[in-house]
């Protein structure tokens, strides 16, 4: 299988200020069924994905990485579109400031993490602005490893409630969420929030989630999720699946992005993968 790769420019700056960096695409070889974003995890950028099957991992980071192209030929999903953006680069706190490309502003990973709402909803607009774009006879959804499975889980919920964090509203229609080694920001308020209107349950209820997490994972611990499955199930995502992978790191293997592959297939109901 072979794709065409294609840079669609230098950056955009969104309405809050953040400059994102360059965003790549790579065109499905066959009829274009479903467009996904794909999006990195701190300190990285579109056109490398740190989901490679050998990977060493320093906090949200990697110091090795294969290509976007590598990874989605290797796919077998002639049929999805894949749009892979840059994050802003940007003080962040888990660096003791330190500047680099992140979806928003984040702490070390615990019980009692802020979240940044300004930064989140930032991306998940940006985000957003780029699959507006695409024919509506697509099915489109979001995917991500790591930050950037945080930021998907976060646009999800986004999608669900119908509106961003600061009340604007959200109007892309997703059908698909991948989260990788990731972590659900919000948590703690989600189930009021959905539970506050038969609509924005219905949402929740009609989009698959699929979260995988390695169970040695030194980065984004296992617990955390294990906890965002539990509270997006909690709060009424009834088509969430949860994959533990025993002794994984923060990283992936084969074997996951066979699960991920297969998982697209079918709730995606693409035609034509080999």
């Amino acid at each position: 299988m072979s794709y065409s790769r294609q840079s669609m420019g230098s950056g955009s700056r969104s309405t809050r200020g953040y400059e994102f960096g360059r965003t790549y695409v790579v065109r499905p070889k066959g009829k274009h069924q479903a467009t996904i974003v794909w999006l990195h995890g701190l300190g990285d950028n579109g056109s490398r994905i740190l989901a490679c099957s050998l990977i060493t991992t320093s906090h949200f980071g990697s110091v090795s990485f294969c290509s976007s192209s590598q990874l989605l030929e290797s796919l077998p999903l002639p049929n999805i579109k894949w749009i892979c953006p840059t994050a802003p680069s940007r003080p962040v706190s888990l660096l003791g400031g330190f500047p680099c490309t992140a979806w928003f502003d984040v702490g070390e990973i615990s019980e009692d993490l802020h979240d940044d709402i300004e930064g989140l909803d930032a991306s998940a607009a940006h985000i957003a602005n780029l699959l507006s774009a695409e024919p509506t006879d697509v099915k489109v959804g979001i995917g991500g490893f790591s930050m950037g499975a945080a930021i998907a889980l976060y646009s999800t919920t986004c999608y669900a409630l119908g509106r961003y964090g600061t009340g604007h509203a959200y109007t892309i229609n997703l059908r698909a969420t991948v989260g990788l080694s990731g972590w659900l920001p919000g948590w703690r308020s989600l189930r009021s929030k959905i539970e506050s209107s038969n609509e924005v349950a219905r949402r929740a209820a009609s989009i698959p989630i699929l979260l995988a997490h390695g169970t040695s994972d030194d980065v984004v611990p296992y617990r955390f999720g294990e906890k965002s499955a539990h509270s997006l199930a909690m709060a009424g995502f009834r088509q969430t699946m949860f994959k533990p992978y025993e002794g994984l790191g923060h990283y992936t293997v084969p074997k996951e992005m066979d699960e991920v592959v297969h998982w697209l297939v079918s709730r995606l109901g693409l035609e034509g993968s080999r």
